[in-house]
């Protein structure tokens, strides 16, 4: 593996590190607004709801950048690419997220850090258009609640059909965030419901 390749990871690593829900709500004078929420997770959704739609924007903009910059100027910066190292840098940003260095490693979920990575591929749109496309049909079509759930089968569903037809690099770079992303989940502190699945046209 390159100096150039171990360098971009580690800068991957510290950019998911920054929690932009802490930053955004401590600027909006919401310090650690997810605590008042029921997963505890420091992320998008618990910016828009607890800090309101400015303090949720800023958090998905900076959530989604800190995966794509590292991604997307890896791949047209560093002239020697290793399958391996990309894979590395894609997963980077959103180990970083869910294990922090700057939060004592308790981070949150990595939706929106993973569909920056995936963005950071660009102009190689189909990892994220799928992510993407399994997410929307687990919470329309094939309804999972609650949303733990819909998260953990989102990625596992995804990993598996990155098997068809989706470049090794990837394949092995996403694989490495669903697992960081199923021991975040197991070790949740919100309280796990019961799994509940219902299909579009039925209440």
């Amino acid at each position: 593996m390159t100096a150039a390749t171990i360098v971009f990871a580690a800068l991957a690593y510290l950019s998911g590190s920054v929690l932009y829900a802490n930053v955004f709500g401590t600027i909006f004078g919401k310090k650690e607004l997810y605590q008042n929420s029921a997963d505890k997770n420091p992320g998008t959704a618990n910016a828009y709801i607890y800090g309101g739609f400015l303090c949720g924007t800023l958090t998905l903009i900076c959530d989604l950048l800190k995966g794509f910059l590292p991604v997307f100027m890896y791949l047209r910066f560093v002239p020697e690419q290793e399958e391996w190292g990309l894979a590395l840098v894609l997963a980077a940003p959103v180990i970083g997220h869910i294990f922090p260095l700057f939060s004592k490693f308790h981070g949150g979920k990595g939706i929106a850090a993973t569909f920056g990575s995936l963005l950071g591929l660009c102009p190689y749109f189909k990892p994220v258009l799928i992510f993407a496309a399994v997410f929307v049909f687990l919470s329309t079509v094939l309804r999972i609640n609650p949303h733990f759930y819909r998260t953990l089968f989102a990625y596992i569903f995804t990993a598996a059909l990155f098997f068809c037809g989706v470049s090794p690099a990837v394949k092995a770079g996403f694989i490495i965030i669903t697992a960081a992303v199923c021991v975040r989940l197991c070790f949740s502190r919100e309280e796990k419901e019961n799994p509940e699945v219902k299909l579009l046209w039925t209440r």
